[in-house]
């Protein structure tokens, strides 16, 4: 191959992983952020239950993903099967994310089982789509893949809100909710496409020793990595501080819509507006991210992007109006980015050669670990604190129901400080890369 097919290739490469998360980011802003989370609490559910609830069915599918993605992490890369992984399970996430069109007020169970086996889909996907990053990317462009992969994300995510925005306007009620839950579903697997394509996996499989499976293969190396990371120390302790400050980001990310509703009493076109606002400082924060990382290191930036994320924290605790709040959003939209794209090429640094889906898999142990541990706790804090506001205190339901949130935002402050006492310890991997 000459160097300018390789260059060619290599773009198109590039090309095809950000248009995965193009439509990837867009089912994370209809689905978590601005329609069906807000859908699923207000109309399905209604008052604090439907946080409890929320909460409940986000944990579940973390626990879930956190159980399953490190062994078929191992079976992927001794398989060099991470494409085909990455699309069975993004097809679990489109078949769900569309058959939730039949969720109807009332709908718990099955409004929870289907998100819950789309949330599964995404999230797993997610492990094999960022293990392909190592494979796509030179080291010392590893950062800058990255960042480009969140900022065109999040465009995706821009795009598909800015095409619903109207309809939900226009013609409004359940039914246009309902049915922008489809075209999610058909705009991420549209996106997705190139890559099945495009993308070509450098690994090559491994033989299975004689007596032996993928699966039981899976396990011995899953087994022998864990014995194993004492040696890598500097990830262990990365993962002690991500599982720590991932449950105080996605606490936030998950009830930011039910947030809006309860304490400013936004409607769906607000927050679909408040997300918009998100995904596009989204896109400067990823490229930001970047730069910073190429020039400062990336440890330094995953610093300052979460002291960011505390003030902002702090900010949404003190809003008084939805004028502060879209301005809050704006710089969580920033920081939020910063956060989780930087922790994604930290990953692609620490991962031994040949060994990235492995690693990722350990990732997303951690990741969904504290995605189960941190909704589910905000979920708890949010019911049992307005209930214990309404007959302790004497307060409204509504007044209740925002103290209990109030009180549910405090906590993700406690998490995000926890983790930067943690990361001071981590030698930065990405030092040599850097300018």
């Amino acid at each position: 191959m000459s160097i300018f097919s390789k260059i060619k290739t290599t773009h198109r490469e590039h090309l095809a992983w950000y248009l995965y998360d193009f439509g990837n980011s867009a089912y994370a802003a209809v689905i978590l952020l601005a329609v069906y989370s807000a859908y699923f609490k207000g109309t399905v559910v209604g008052g604090a239950e439907g946080s409890r609830y929320w909460g409940i069915a986000v944990g579940i599918a973390m626990l879930a993903t956190a159980i399953i993605a490190p062994i078929l992490g191992a079976v992927a890369d001794f398989s060099a099967s991470k494409k085909r992984f990455l699309f069975i399970f993004s097809a679990i996430t489109w078949v769900f994310t569309g058959l939730l069109f039949f969720v109807e007020k009332g709908d718990i169970l099955i409004g929870m089982v289907f998100f819950i086996i789309a949330e599964i889909g995404y999230r797993s996907g997610q492990v094999f789509y960022n293990s392909l990053l190592p494979e796509i990317a030179e080291p010392e462009d590893m950062g800058r893949v990255s960042s480009n992969g969140w900022a065109i994300g999040s465009l995706g995510g821009i795009l598909c809100l800015l095409i619903l925005l109207p309809l939900i306007v226009i013609i409004g009620g359940t039914l246009i909710v309902r049915i922008s839950l489809v075209f999610t579903a058909l705009y991420f697997a549209a996106s997705a496409i190139p890559a099945w394509f495009w993308i070509k996996e450098k690994a090559v499989a491994k033989e299975l020793p004689t007596g032996k499976t993928y699966l039981s293969v899976a396990f011995d190396q899953l087994v022998e990595t864990f014995k194993t990371l004492g040696s890598h120390r500097d990830f262990l302790r990365f993962i002690i501080a991500f599982l720590v400050y991932n449950d105080g980001i996605l606490m936030a990310l998950n009830f930011a819509s039910i947030i809006g509703a309860v304490l400013f009493g936004m409607d769906q076109t607000q927050l679909i507006i408040f997300m918009i606002i998100v995904q596009i400082t989204s896109v400067m924060g990823a490229y930001f991210a970047g730069v910073l990382g190429k020039k400062l290191g990336f440890k330094q930036t995953l610093i300052y992007s979460i002291i960011m994320m505390a003030l902002v924290i702090v900010g949404m605790l003190f809003a008084q109006n939805l004028t502060q709040f879209y301005i809050i959003g704006a710089f969580a939209g920033f920081a939020l980015t910063g956060v989780q794209s930087v922790s994604r090429t930290l990953v692609g640094y620490f991962s031994p050669k040949g060994r990235s889906a492995e690693f990722y898999g350990i990732f997303a142990i951690t990741g969904r670990t504290s995605s189960f541990i941190g909704p589910t706790i905000y979920g708890f804090l949010a019911f049992e604190a307005a209930r214990w506001y309404e007959n302790n205190r004497g307060l409204s339901v509504l007044l209740a129901e925002q103290a209990g949130q109030r009180v549910a935002i405090a906590s993700i402050i406690i998490f995000l400080a926890a983790c930067l006492i943690i990361l001071l310890g981590v030698v930065d991997p990405t030092k040599e890369y850097t300018e």
